[in-house]
């Protein structure tokens, strides 16, 4: 009997291993197969979250710009920016309705000829990842119906909605309201020098090798200022909040003993109030051009009067 029970199993995980080779192997047996759109160029016209809108809580913006072409079962092409020229990637079928090219997965929940619309998921170790990684839905249409039929261009598509813009506003009076609230702006703070003693730089966090996108350079904006002539040498590089009105509030400085945490903070303030103050105008963040609460990394660098 028991001999028995393992052959059934073992015949069961021989089939279903059939099964999904015939999967990989034949479109046909698969939900959806990309024979019948074939050569039809696709702009990405929304990339939301599941609730419909672009932006999360933290401020982070999912913006839509893939252009893809399908050359065949096997073969998707996409635009590159860089190379500014289509480029073929290998389509491979992986699971259920998931796929991988250009070093992304996603998961097919439409295809025509007028449009598709993917999923785009993070997969750990085969397991796709129940996380805000996963929760982004993306929606192509052809170029032919968007200009044939929509009367219209994809770059007027791809504008934050109305319900965008209503949310930010929600958003940015909710964090308004405190100097301990805050959110990522997709145009981040502006230091504008009033002096020549002043100057500042941001930095830029892209990193193609460690994934870092376009995105890390609003969601943790990094700047160096550095003052001339300050009372004396110092360099301490801050976690500070940059309110709706362009006041800035050191939260923390990075790198010192716990006892002296508050003695530097405090000087950091006084230094904030009154170099950065007096020597700078500073322009808010802004997301959709409503001012917000933002948090900023700044390394603030104090150079004393040398004396003779």
């Amino acid at each position: 009997m028991i001999k028995n029970t393992i052959q059934v199993f073992f015949l069961i995980l021989i089939l279903s291993a059939c099964s999904n080779r015939n999967k990989k192997n034949d479109a046909s047996l698969r939900d959806f197969e990309f024979a019948p759109v074939k050569g039809i160029r696709y702009e990405e016209v929304k990339r939301r979250f599941s609730n419909g809108l672009s932006f999360n809580e933290q401020g982070f913006m999912q913006k839509p710009s893939w252009i893809i072409e399908v050359v065949s079962e096997d073969t998707m092409s996409a635009w590159s920016p860089q190379k500014q020229r289509m480029q073929n990637f290998y389509l491979q079928y992986d699971h259920g309705n998931v796929y991988n090219f250009a070093e992304e997965f996603f998961k097919v929940k439409h295809i025509s000829k007028d449009s598709l619309v993917f999923q785009r998921v993070q997969v750990d170790g085969k397991v796709i990842a129940d996380d805000i990684r996963s929760d982004v839905n993306m929606t192509f249409y052809a170029q032919s119906y968007i200009k044939n039929k929509l009367k219209t261009t994809a770059e007027i598509l791809q504008r934050p909605t109305k319900a965008d813009t209503i949310y930010i506003e929600k958003r940015a009076a909710e964090v308004n309201r405190t100097d301990t609230t805050a959110f990522a702006a997709t145009e981040p703070v502006q230091f504008l020098p009033k002096s020549k003693i002043v100057k500042v730089e941001k930095f830029s966090s892209v990193d193609k090798l460690q994934k870092r996108t376009s995105a890390y350079d609003y969601i943790f904006p990094r700047y160096r200022i550095e003052i001339n002539r300050a009372y004396k040498d110092f360099a301490y590089e801050c976690l500070a909040l940059v309110d709706y009105t362009g006041t800035l509030k050191i939260l923390s400085v990075n790198g010192v003993l716990p006892e002296a945490a508050e003695p530097k903070k405090r000087m950091m303030q006084g230094v904030a109030d009154i170099y950065i103050r007096n020597l700078f105008d500073v322009a808010p963040g802004t997301t959709l051009g409503i001012p917000h609460n933002s948090e900023i990394t700044v390394m603030i660098v104090g150079k004393a009067i040398k004396k003779p």
